[in-house]
């Protein structure tokens, strides 16, 4: 598996960045992003420990209802572009969110599954 350009650690940490990355802009004006590429991957091709692991997923769980709550928010327009933004809308956020989770899920969907680990 040397091969594979992705260890399951990384791509859990990159979904995690860039999911908080779009949430904080959508409802953040003053949120600056992390510099691309290196602020969206994590050092390292392991968790330094187990409990990093489970936090990552704990946080990346918690973005993405953030990011379920300002769609379904009715006070939010979503189709009304982001104050601070350059046109981006919140239902443009969304479908990135949505478009990009399920793009690396289906890597680490893949990984599990070269690596034997699929139930």
């Amino acid at each position: 598996m040397k091969d594979v350009a992705f260890t399951p650690w990384r791509l859990l940490e990159h979904l995690r960045l860039a999911q908080w990355d779009i949430l904080e802009f959508s409802r953040n004006g003053k949120h600056k992003s992390p510099k691309w590429p290196e602020g969206y991957w994590p050092d390292g091709d392991a968790p330094p420990n187990s409990a990093a692991w489970d936090a990552s997923v704990a946080a990346f769980r918690r973005d993405l209802v953030e990011m379920e709550k300002l769609v379904k928010d009715r006070s939010n327009d979503l189709f009304a572009p982001i104050p601070h933004g350059q046109g981006q809308t919140l239902l443009r956020e969304a479908l990135l969110v949505a478009d990009h989770n399920s793009y690396h899920v289906g890597q680490l969907i893949l990984l599990r599954r070269l690596l034997g680990a699929w139930k």
